[in-house]
Parts: C-alpha cells; sequence; structure tokens
C-alpha cells in the first residue's frame, strides 16, 4: 500500500500541499532545492462591453466602455481605429488606464470605427470589443446665434443674452466671455450683463461641444444721464458724445430700423426728452417724454417695445379744449389744433418737467361759450407720476410799458391768444425761460420772453422784443434760446419794427443778448444794416435758430461765436463779445456770412438750425442736401466740406449730431416735408429719418418714404430726432417712433 501510494500521482496533490511538504524538508535538512517559479498567467481579461462612442464636434470623437475583469487584475486598454463605416483595417491609435477615451485632431464629417480590448499585466489580451461607430460633425453643423447682437445699455442696466446652438452635441450649450463689464449670472444658454463703465463691449458665446463655433454680440454702454433739453444742451449744439451702440459700423438698412411706435393723441411738435434710469412704477426705467397739441404729456418706457406708458398728463377738462388754429386767424401752420407746441424742459436734479400749455375755456370769471378765454400756463410736472408740483401751474400774464400794437394806456400786455409759444423752454441758472413769436403774422403780436423762477414759478422778468412796435417773433424754427456761460442768453428775432437810432426799445430783425443777471436786458445785438428791405418780402432774419459755438471753433482773440440762419440761406457769424450793432448803410460789423445758394422766398433759405461736432457745423437748408462746413479760429469755410445725396424740400431738417466722444459720428435729420399742412402744401406722408457718416456724409440708413413696415408716422414740421442709448426717437403726428439697433 505504501509502494502504490509511492508511485501513485494524486489529482488533488497541489502546489500548496507541495510547497508546505518543501519548506517542511528545508528546514530539516532533508533536502537544498529551490522553490519552483509560479506556473505563468495565461488567463486573458474579459472581453470590454458597451462601447459607445459620441462625436462632440467637427475634430472630436468621445469613446467609453464597461470595465473588464481579470483573474489578476486589468492594467489598461489597447484602442483601436479604422476610417470609415464599414472599415476593417483596423490600427492602435492609443492606450488608456481608464475606461474612457477621447479622440481629437479628426477630419469633419468623417466616419470612423472603433474597437478596444483589455490587457493584464503578464500581456494576457481580451478578445476585441464589438465595433463602434461615429461620425464628426461637418464644420457646419454645429452654429451659434446670439440674441440681441447688439444694443445699449446705460450704466445701472443689465442685459440678458441668450444663445442658441443649433445641433448641439449633448446640449452642451456655450460658455461665455466678455471684452469687458460684468456678469451677473450666466448659464450654458443665457447670460445677464451690465457694466459700471461706458463703452463698447464685445460678448461672445462659444459652443461647448465645438470651441471654434462662436457668436458675438457688440453693445455699447452709455453713461448719458438724459436727454433734458431741445437740441441737448442749453446752447443748442445738437450733439451727444456719449453715444456708444450707434456708429457708423453699426447703422445700415441690415442692422437698423424701426423697432416699435407709441400712440398719442395729438401732433408731437416738440423734441421727446430723454431720461435715463428714473425710478417709476416701482422699478428703474428708462423714459421718454412726449408732448402733443392735444394739451398731453406722455411718459413711456424708452426701451420696451410692448410700449409701456408709465403716465399721462392731459391739460383738457369740462369747458377747457384745445385752441382751434382759425380762432387764431391762422390755419396754415399748425392745422389742427393748438396745444403744447414748444420743447419742454427738464430739471434733472429736482426730477421736474415744465411746460407750456395753451387752451379755449368756457369756464371761469369771465369766461363763457359767448366770450371765450385763451389761457397758457407754465406747468411743473413730477417726472415720476406726471402730477403738479406745489405752486403749479400759474397763468402766464405780463406787461411791459409802450405804446406798440395791442397796448393799453401806454401798456403793452401779453395776449395769449395771439402768442404762439413755439420755441423750446430754457432752463438756466435757476430759472424757466420761455418765449413767443406768433401763429402766421396775426396782429398784434410781439415777441416775448419771460422768465420764472424754477423753485417757486415766480415770475421774475419779462422783456418784449418791440414794445414800441409790433412783432418781433422769436420763434426759431422751434429752437430755445441758447445760453452761454457768462450768464446771457440769445435770441434772433423775425421781421419787425427796428429803432435805427438810441435809444433803442425795437428789436426786429436782430439777434439778441439778453443779460440775465439783473432780469433780461440787452447787452448785445446785431441788425443787418438793410433790415427795412427784409420786412416787407417777410425775409425772416430769425427763421432759424441761434447755436453757441463752442471756444474751440473760436480764436485767441475770438473765443465765443454765434451762429444763426435765415429766409435768404445765410448763415451769419457772429462775435459775442462784439456782436455788431447796427451800421447804417452798412457794411455789417459782423465776422463773416456764408452765403448757401438758396434764393430767398417765404419758404426758402434756412427754416432750421445747425448742428456742432468736432469743429464742423451741419446745416440742412430748404431744397438743399446736408452740407458741412469745418469752423477754426473763428472763420467758417466758404464751401462745405462734404455733401450728402438727398434733397430736403421745405422746411429742410435740424441735424442732430451722436457719436462716442471724438470718434464714430453720426449725423440724424429728418426730412419733414410731407407734413400735410397748407403752408405749404405738400400732402401727408411720414417722416424720414436719415443717417450720415459725420465725416463723410455717405448715406447709412433712410427710413421708407411710404407708408407701411419700417416707415414712421407722418410728419411734424421741424422736428429734431432724439438719440439715446442706440435708439433714436422721432415725434409724428399720431405717434411716437423709435428707430434702433435690430436685435
Amino acid at each position: 500500500m505504501k509502494r502504490a501510494l509511492r508511485n501513485r500521482v494524486l489529482p488533488e496533490f497541489s502546489y500548496a500541499i507541495f510547497f508546505s511538504l518543501y519548506l517542511l524538508i528545508g528546514l530539516t535538512g532533508c533536502g537544498s532545492a529551490s522553490p519552483p517559479p509560479p506556473p505563468p498567467d495565461t488567463m486573458p481579461p474579459s472581453t470590454p462591453a458597451g462601447l459607445m462612442v459620441t462625436a462632440t464636434s467637427t475634430s472630436q470623437i468621445n469613446l467609453s466602455w464597461m470595465a473588464s475583469t481579470d483573474n489578476v487584475g486589468v492594467s489598461g486598454y489597447s484602442v483601436e481605429r479604422c476610417q470609415s463605416a464599414g472599415c476593417s483595417n483596423f490600427a492602435q491609435i492609443a492606450t488608456s488606464t481608464v475606461t474612457t477615451f477621447n479622440d481629437t485632431g479628426l477630419t469633419p464629417g468623417t466616419s470612423y470605427s472603433y474597437r478596444v480590448r483589455a490587457t493584464d499585466a503578464a500581456g494576457n489580451l481580451s478578445t476585441f470589443s464589438g465595433t463602434a461607430s461615429a461620425l464628426t460633425l461637418a464644420s457646419s453643423t454645429i452654429s451659434v446665434t446670439i440674441a440681441p447682437k447688439r444694443g445699449g445699455l446705460t450704466l445701472s442696466q443689465t442685459l440678458t443674452l441668450t444663445a442658441n446652438v443649433v445641433n448641439d452635441v449633448g446640449a452642451a450649450g456655450v460658455t461665455w466671455t466678455k471684452s469687458g463689464g460684468t456678469f451677473t449670472g450666466t448659464t450654458t444658454t443665457s447670460a445677464s450683463f451690465s457694466s459700471s463703465t461706458p463703452g463698447p463691449f464685445t460678448i461672445t458665446a462659444t459652443s461647448n461641444a465645438d470651441n471654434t463655433i462662436s457668436a458675438s454680440a457688440t453693445i455699447g454702454v452709455t453713461d448719458l444721464t438724459g436727454v433734458f433739453t431741445q437740441r441737448y444742451d442749453p446752447q443748442r449744439t445738437g450733439q451727444n458724445q456719449l453715444e456708444f451702440a450707434l456708429t457708423p459700423g453699426s447703422v445700415s438698412a441690415a442692422t437698423f430700423g424701426k423697432l416699435f411706435s407709441c400712440p398719442v393723441d395729438g401732433e408731437s411738435y416738440g423734441q421727446p426728452l430723454w431720461v435715463a434710469n428714473l425710478v417709476i412704477s416701482g422699478g428703474t426705467h428708462n423714459v421718454i417724454l412726449v408732448t402733443t397739441e392735444h394739451d398731453s404729456v406722455y411718459a413711456f418706457d424708452a426701451d420696451a417695445i410692448s410700449c409701456v406708458q408709465y403716465w399721462k398728463k392731459s391739460f383738457l377738462g369740462t369747458g377747457i379744449t384745445t385752441v382751434p388754429p382759425a380762432d387764431t386767424g391762422e390755419t396754415g401752420d399748425i392745422d389742427k389744433e393748438i396745444g403744447i407746441t414748444g420743447t419742454p424742459v427738464i430739471d434733472s436734479a429736482t426730477n421736474t418737467v415744465y411746460v407750456v400749455a395753451k387752451t379755449k375755456e368756457t369756464v371761469g370769471t369771465g369766461c363763457s361759450g359767448a366770450s371765450p378765454c385763451y389761457v397758457q400756463r407754465l406747468h411743473a410736472l413730477k417726472l415720476t407720476d406726471g402730477t403738479e408740483t406745489p405752486g403749479s401751474p400759474v397763468v402766464i400774464t405780463a406787461s411791459v410799458p409802450g405804446n406798440g400794437d395791442g397796448s393799453v394806456s401806454g401798456s403793452v400786455p401779453f395776449n395769449a391768444l395771439r402768442e404762439n409759444q413755439r420755441p423750446a423752454l430754457l432752463l438756466f441758472s435757476g430759472r424757466v425761460y420761455l418765449a413767443w413769436a406768433s401763429h402766421g403774422d396775426q396782429f398784434p403780436y410781439h415777441g416775448w420772453v419771460i422768465a420764472y423762477d424754477a423753485a417757486t414759478l415766480q415770475q421774475t422778468a419779462v422783456f418784449n422784443t418791440t414794445p414800441n412796435g409790433g412783432l418781433g417773433g422769436i420763434w426759431q424754427s422751434g429752437t430755445g434760446p441758447a445760453a452761454d456761460a457768462g450768464g446771457n442768453i440769445y435770441i434772433i428775432t423775425g421781421n419787425g419794427v427796428f429803432d435805427t437810432t438810441t435809444p433803442r426799445t425795437n428789436y426786429g430783425e436782430s439777434f439778441i443778448k439778453l443779460s440775465t443777471m439783473a432780469g433780461l436786458i440787452v447787452g448785445d445785438f446785431f441788425t443787418p444794416f438793410n433790415q427795412d428791405q427784409l420786412n416787407p418780402p417777410d425775409l425772416d432774419l430769425g427763421s432759424g435758430g441761434p447755436l453757441v459755438l463752442p471756444d474751440s471753433a473760436g480764436s485767441a482773440s475770438k473765443p465765443h461765436l454765434l451762429i444763426g440762419g435765415d429766409k435768404r440761406g445765410f448763415l451769419t457769424v457772429l462775435n459775442r463779445d462784439a456782436m455788431g450793432g447796427f451800421t447804417p448803410g452798412g457794411p455789417d460789423n459782423i465776422l463773416q456770412t456764408v452765403n448757401l445758394g438758396t434764393g430767398s422766398g417765404i419758404i426758402s433759405g434756412i427754416f432750421s438750425t445747425p448742428a456742432f461736432w468736432q469743429n464742423k457745423i451741419y446745416v440742412v437748408a430748404v431744397g438743399q442736401v446736408l452740407k458741412a462746413f469745418s469752423v477754426s479760429n473763428a472763420v467758417v469755410s466758404a464751401a462745405p466740406i462734404a455733401s450728402g445725396v438727398d434733397v430736403f424740400d421745405f422746411p429742410g431738417a435740424s441735424p442732430a449730431v451722436s457719436s462716442s466722444g471724438t470718434t464714430n459720428g453720426i449725423v440724424w435729420a429728418v426730412n419733414t416735408a410731407n407734413n400735410g399742412t397748407p403752408n405749404p402744401g405738400n400732402a401727408a406722408g411720414p417722416a424720414v429719418l436719415f443717417a450720415y457718416d459725420a465725416v463723410s456724409l455717405s448715406k447709412l440708413f433712410s427710413s421708407p418714404a411710404i407708408p407701411g413696415a419700417g416707415a414712421a408716422g407722418n410728419a411734424v414740421k421741424f422736428v429734431v430726432p432724439t438719440v439715446a442709448n442706440g435708439k433714436v426717437y422721432v415725434g409724428t403726428q399720431t405717434d411716437l417712433t423709435v428707430f434702433g439697433l435690430l436685435p
């Protein structure tokens, strides 16, 4: 039995028992052999399962699979690839110690097949996984769009941008970057942007699935606090130099157009006024104010395309209506109804808007249907809700000593029916200045300037241009009195009586400098030597408004310039420190006249106020194109340095300029020839907004001249466009039309 056992190989005999006996023999000295090596590991890992391949871009495919198992341990995986879905010529491209691999540097729009197998430390290889294929995205497959593409913001505003990725693999979305400003929040599809500093900013959305694909938006952030007065400043320069969204590169027919309109109840002759970041209706909003001849004031959200109205103030009521034009004796100019004509003015320090309303009343002492009263009132309204401030309104009354037209017992009274409050209001040194002309030379009338304390609405000064004569209206195509830094305001009168000898009280056909230091006192003036020849044919010197030029346009000896245009088509350039007075027989003692060559006539010449920017003045006379003249060292170029191509019929246009400081200038002008009034008799049609490069005067944009999509409402004479925060606001006969950068 022992023998059999000695010669028999037991199947159960294991390496462990053998090794134990070996140790026993070795320890007892019964042998001296080394232990044999372990048997080799010949067991391969299991086959990787669940191979998944996903194309994530035009040049990348991501792989993943389930882990293999092994009796000792898996040391890694080899990845093989061949090109095309049915290929068989696989070649190893990588190894991985994990169960994922990202294959990059691939060709767009190409099919790739993959297989994977596992290996262990002994070099045993599993069988290959199943084959999986994927097609890289074509170069044009992924696309990113961003909305809005362009726009404007104020310093405290936040803009939400959204990104849309077409064929977005795995809904990966985008990554947002910016050239400045702040993101207040981002997701893979949206970003909220704001900036505490002004300027242009670029916001970019880059596809996470393919970082070679992106889209960008350009946002201009302005630190403009408001357009508080007509023509942008008390000097009436017509320039907004804090516009960063509207540039010659961003304004075109493809990128700029009509955004929305807000209906109003009458014609809007006044320039819309814009206020940034007003606390109103429980929030902070940009607001645009609009007035109408129906005696209404509107406050709209300046940005909401749904046309949000925050408040409306009407000055009408039982027994109180607007004034029918026929009551004034003139129906050819303002031909529908007369209410609010002059552009209001805003005191940004107190958030108060001042406006003059004209009414016809059959209620009150002495007023009845048979004997109506005509009243003009100065209203001071709260910007936040349109309510009257304490002491508001005040009825406008005045008188001056004199024996001129309409005088009674040596006193000339203010005539609320005859006087047309056409010029814009001026807020200057704590006082509100109002000026008047007539309704179409219906007598009796005079030019008036009346000042009111802005806080109390107490009348502080009165000036009459012709107290011992007549006429001398201040209408200036709607431009308000202009002011300088020395405490003076400037007006230009139309045809009227002028005193050729001293002492003078009558200043028809004159540029007048009024000192405001002690009331309203004539400090200087200029009257053409041939003023007596201007009156009979109604060639008003004051058909255009005054423009106080910055000192940069002057010279060392003549730094203070004043410019105005007349019905002869002349621009008159004056030295404000020595305006020229009156020189009987001539020549006039002035700096310069520039003849625009329009010819003379009642509806010829200049019915507008030039704009100033970067030592250039821009003017649009009747029947002419926009022209730019240089002004340097107190001299205006005799010929234009640039010209537009579009002819503006009567009444021409009062242009405005937007810019980013000294760059990106755009000249804006509204053609209002189709205003439908009997004077001059054109049919009603849309106001047409034009935009020109301020350097070359090449046309950038014009709105449609016929009714329809993209067109403004029907035109109102003499309107001035308001440019602010990437938008242009135009008052019309029936609405406020808002143009801007298309989203």
